[in-house]
C-alpha cells in the first residue's frame, strides 16, 4: 500500500541521483505541455534553468502556473508532484550559479563549471518555481 513521504522524504526523494523532473506548463490554447527538466530544490523552490524562446520558457513567461513530477520507474515505485507559481530571472550571475550547481549534480562536479558556462548565458532564463503544493508517495506497489 502507498505510504505518504513526510517533507524531509520527499525532499531527499527528489534530490537522490540524477533523477530528471518532468515539468507542465499551460500552453497559450491552455493545453498542457510536459518537458524533461534537470533541476535543484533552494528552500521550498524548485530551481532550474530553460531558453527563453523555448515552449516552456514562453509559458512559462505567459502564466507562471507550473507543475513538476519526480518518479522512481523501479518497483516498489514512487512519485512527488509539486505545483507552484514560478518567478523567472535573467540575471547572469545568479543563472550562472545555479547553471553550474545543476550541472555538478547531473554531470558531475568535474563538469560543472563546463555547463555552467553553457547554461549561464544571456538568452537563458532562471526559473523559481515556488512550491505550493506537494503529493509524495512511496512504496506504490509494496
Amino acid at each position: 500500500m502507498a505510504q505518504k513521504m513526510a517533507d524531509d522524504e520527499w525532499r531527499s526523494f527528489v534530490l537522490h541521483g540524477t533523477r530528471t523532473g518532468k515539468l507542465s506548463t499551460v500552453s497559450a490554447d491552455g493545453s498542457p505541455h510536459v518537458a524533461p527538466i534537470w533541476f535543484l530544490l533552494d528552500g521550498d523552490e524548485v530551481v532550474f534553468n530553460t531558453g527563453k524562446e523555448t515552449v516552456k520558457g514562453r509559458n512559462l513567461a505567459r502564466d507562471g502556473r507550473a507543475a513538476l513530477c519526480v518518479d522512481d520507474d523501479r518497483p516498489p515505485y514512487g512519485f512527488v508532484v509539486m505545483r507552484g507559481r514560478a518567478e523567472l530571472s535573467e540575471d547572469l550571475s545568479e543563472l550562472r550559479h545555479w547553471a553550474t550547481r545543476i550541472g555538478g549534480r547531473y554531470m558531475g562536479e568535474e563538469r560543472a563549471e563546463e555547463f555552467g558556462a553553457r547554461n549561464g548565458v544571456p538568452g537563458e532564463l532562471l526559473v523559481r518555481l515556488r512550491i505550493d503544493k506537494v503529493l509524495a508517495y512511496s512504496e506504490v506497489a509494496g
